[in-house]
Order: C-alpha cells, then sequence, then structure tokens
C-alpha cells in the first residue's frame, strides 16, 4: 500500500501533493509499467484522507497520462515513455501538440503548399482600409488614445461588438458584458479564476490540444470527452464530472461537426442543474460555413446564463492582430468587476479604437462576405483537383462546407506519421486526424486535415499532384 507523509506539504492542497508524490513514484521507478494502484476508497482509508483528494489526484495523473484505468478494474501505471508523450514534455509531443501554431524557425522547411498554417495570405488583408482608419483614429482620437483603457476594454468597441452580434449572430448581450483580451489564450485564464480551480473541465476529444495544455498549465483537472455524431457525448460528459465543458457546437475542430439544436438543449439542460456548471462556446471560425446561413451560437438560445460565449478575429482578419472577447454571463460579470478588474486591459488603444471603425463602418462584413467567396473557390478548386486526380474509390471527402477545413480519408497501408513525413519531404504540410486525439486508443486512422485559409490558389493543382504521390 501507498504511504505518504502530509506534514511537509508546504502550501500544496492535499490531492496536489499525493499527486505529485505518487508521479515521483513513478518518475523514480518505485511504481513500475502495468502495477495497479490501490482503490480510491483503499488508499483514501490508508492515508485517513477522503476519498474525493485520492479521486482528484488519480485523475490530475490519468490526464498527464502518467497512468490510465481500466473499466471495473482500477487504475494502472503507464510506461514512462508514454506518461512523457501525453503531458507534452519531450520535444514530439510538443511539436504534435503545436500543430495549429508552428514556429517558423530559421531551418524550418519551406513548404510549396501548408495545409497546418492558420495565417491567410498576406493578400487578403485588407491593409489600405486598416491603414485609412487607423489614420483617422490617429488624427481624432488623439485624447482617447492617451486614456487608459478599462480592464474589459474600450466602449466603443464593446459596442461594435455587440451590435455585430446581434445582426449576424443572433445574441443579444450588453456591452458591459463584453471583456476584450490579446488572444483567447489569455482570456481562459481569466475564465479560470472566475470559475474556479478547484473546478474540472471538459475538453473534446479528438480537439485542439492547445485548449488542454492550457488547463493543465493552469493547473486546473482536465478531463477529455468523446464526440458523436452529434457533438460531445452527453453519457460520457456526465459521467466525467465535470464543471465546466468547453465545446467548439457550430463548427467542431477538427473533426467538422455541428451540433444539432436536440444535443444543444441538452447541453443546456446539463448545464442548468447546477449553479456551477457551466459552458464555454468556443465560436472561432463561424463565419465562414460556406453553405447556407451561419449556425446560430449556442448563446442565443441561452435562457439560464450557463454560456461563457468566447471568439476571436484571428479567423476574420488575421491571427497576427491577437483581438479576441467573450460575452460573460452577468453574475459571473458581476464576479468579473469584484474580483478581476484589477487587471489592465491587454490590447493596445490604438488597435481597439481601429477595429471598433472597422466593424462600425461596415468594413468587417464587406471582408467576411469578400472572403467567404475567396474560401469557397479556394475549397472548390482543391476539391476538384482531388476527385479528378485521385481514385474516387480510394477516398471520402467529409464536412466540407462547415468551415475553413475538410477531412480527406484515404485508403493506404502508411502510417499516419509516415504519410505526413512523405508528404514533408514533397514539399506538402499536412496533418491528421490522429494527432488530435489525447487516448491514441480511440484515434482514427488515414483521415487528413485540409486547412485551407493560407493556401495560394496557384499551388493547389501541383500541390494535389505530390500529395496524390505520397499515397
Amino acid at each position: 500500500m501507498l504511504t505518504y507523509s502530509f506534514e511537509n506539504r508546504g502550501k500544496d492542497s492535499l490531492y496536489e501533493y499525493l499527486y505529485k508524490q505518487i508521479k515521483n513514484d513513478i518518475n523514480s521507478h518505485k511504481l513500475n509499467p502495468g502495477e495497479k494502484l490501490p482503490s480510491k476508497r483503499a488508499l483514501a482509508k490508508h492515508l485517513n484522507i477522503s476519498t474525493i483528494t485520492v479521486e482528484n489526484a488519480y485523475g490530475q495523473l490519468a490526464a498527464e497520462g502518467y497512468i490510465y484505468s481500466v473499466p471495473k478494474s482500477g487504475f494502472y501505471v503507464s510506461e514512462i515513455s508514454m506518461a512523457n508523450n501525453s503531458v507534452g514534455t519531450n520535444k514530439e509531443q510538443d511539436n504534435r501538440d503545436s500543430l495549429e501554431e508552428m514556429k517558423v524557425e530559421k531551418d524550418a522547411p519551406e513548404y510549396l503548399m501548408d495545409f497546418v498554417n492558420n495565417s491567410i495570405v498576406s493578400e487578403n488583408f485588407p491593409f489600405s482600409t486598416w491603414n485609412k482608419l487607423l489614420r483617422e483614429t490617429m488624427s481624432e482620437d488623439r485624447h482617447d488614445l492617451m486614456v487608459k483603457a478599462p480592464s474589459i476594454g474600450i466602449y466603443q468597441l464593446r459596442l461594435a461588438i455587440k451590435n455585430y452580434l446581434y445582426q449576424f449572430r443572433g445574441m443579444v448581450v450588453e456591452p458591459e458584458q463584453i471583456v476584450v483580451g490579446a488572444g483567447t489564450e489569455y482570456l481562459y485564464g481569466l475564465i479560470i479564476q472566475l470559475l474556479g480551480y478547484d473546478k474540472i473541465y471538459g475538453v473534446e476529444e479528438p480537439g485542439y490540444q492547445k485548449i488542454s495544455r492550457i488547463y493543465r498549465a493552469n493547473k486546473v483537472r482536465c478531463v477529455h470527452i468523446s464526440l458523436d455524431d452529434n457533438g460531445i457525448d452527453m453519457d460520457e460528459l456526465k459521467k466525467s464530472q465535470a464543471d465546466v465543458v468547453h465545446i467548439t457546437p457550430s463548427h467542431h475542430f477538427p473533426t467538422g461537426i455541428v451540433t444539432p439544436i436536440s444535443r444543444r438543449h441538452e447541453l443546456l439542460s446539463w448545464a442548468a442543474r447546477s449553479k456551477d456548471r457551466f459552458i464555454i462556446e468556443d465560436d472561432y471560425d463561424s463565419e465562414f460555413r460556406l453553405l447556407g446561413k451561419p449556425i446560430p451560437a449556442l448563446h442565443s438560445i441561452d435562457g439560464s446564463e450557463k454560456v461563457i460565449y468566447i471568439n476571436t478575429f484571428s479567423k476574420s482578419l488575421t491571427s497576427t492582430i491577437r483581438i479576441s472577447y467573450m460575452v460573460l454571463p452577468k453574475t459571473l460579470m458581476e464576479r468579473y468587476n469584484k474580483e478581476l478588474s484589477f487587471y489592465a486591459c491587454t490590447v493596445s488603444n490604438f488597435e481597439q479604437y481601429t477595429l471598433a471603425k472597422f466593424i462600425e463602418q461596415g468594413y468587417l462584413e464587406k471582408h467576411i462576405n469578400r472572403m467567404r467567396n475567396h474560401y469557397r473557390s479556394i475549397r472548390d478548386a482543391i476539391l476538384d483537383n482531388i476527385k479528378c486526380k485521385m481514385e474516387e474509390d480510394k477516398i471520402l471527402i467529409m464536412e466540407e462546407d462547415a468551415g475553413l477545413h475538410f477531412l480527406l480519408k484515404v485508403e493506404t497501408e502508411l502510417s499516419d506519421k509516415e504519410l505526413i513525413r512523405r508528404a514533408s519531404e514533397k514539399g506538402i504540410h499536412v496533418s491528421c486526424l490522429s494527432q488530435y486525439y489525447y487516448d491514441q486508443t480511440k484515434a482514427i486512422d488515414h483521415t487528413l486535415i485540409i486547412n485551407y485559409s493560407g493556401v495560394n490558389a496557384d499551388k493547389i493543382s501541383e500541390a494535389v499532384d505530390r500529395l496524390y504521390e505520397c499515397l
């Protein structure tokens, strides 16, 4: 039986201290791979602590990959190499977890076509309009530019966002509910501070792995919840004991699933059953649905104020602009004002006033409409080339209408790792769906993610030729 003294735990909570002790025993091989851990109840009784303390410690260890559970059997120690991969401590895992934010290094390969990078082609950014509005801002708003912005952002921008959300997402909110910040990562940190470090945060499996890494970096328990054909699995969500669930209902990344209205009501019903439950709705590229109208936001049907809506201008304008925002329920906004309003706003006044004008004067709407047409033509060109050059019975194209990527399932004997390597050698940067699973036993192989937001139209034909050669 595991035995630890809690006398010298310092400022650590009981579960944090127990988690660290077991983790150290695994790293030092005092606990061997495959070794079964005591049941939660038995260990709690032995150490004279609560079962929930052991459960939280085991949960964190499992989330980081140090242990794994076997249904109706218990928890077992993972292979240490697996643990390192799960928590992203070695270079290979860091690279895989950061596919969406690949660093541009001096020795990084130059690709003919990059189907991974989220950045847009420079020619598509409205430089002349932005420059004109920036000059107007510097000429007309000199006094305001020098005044410290409120913690939640300047009023003009929040008002512009409020009107935009009403017109294009069907959301009725007040400017006082909107918090502007430099990137969604910053806003996630604020949400954790608002909701509490003792909460369990659920994320989608598969999903955008950076989100779970942010939660782990903030030392909160993060659980991965599988998807079914309608989005996040409700049975698994209920069993997970999550207090907060982070979802992308209008366009899931990377599968492209759109959560139907019936599942949305199930999610809202789940959240309404406890005062501590909330839903984080990540609406990151909902503007670019290429068939029909954009899917209404989950927030627009939330009558219990359980949805925290979060979005960014990274997709609609450029990832380098680093302006994001969230809409808090009124109760959480009151808590923010009491507890977190001491923070300084993280976005420059110059950019906030310029973006406010860009939205108010209709330029954002025009830009999105233009880009939607552009992306549709890019997507169609890629699909036409794939259908023309690849054997129809060996490919399956999925979710091509939902947003700025689609899935391409291919029939091949190659492993995903080998396929990615071959493509890289031919100057094609691709990722696979399997890379976005935390639990690799659930991973779906041989499905490429074709992200076309930064694609150059002139190179599509040659890129598809090279990709086909890899297969």
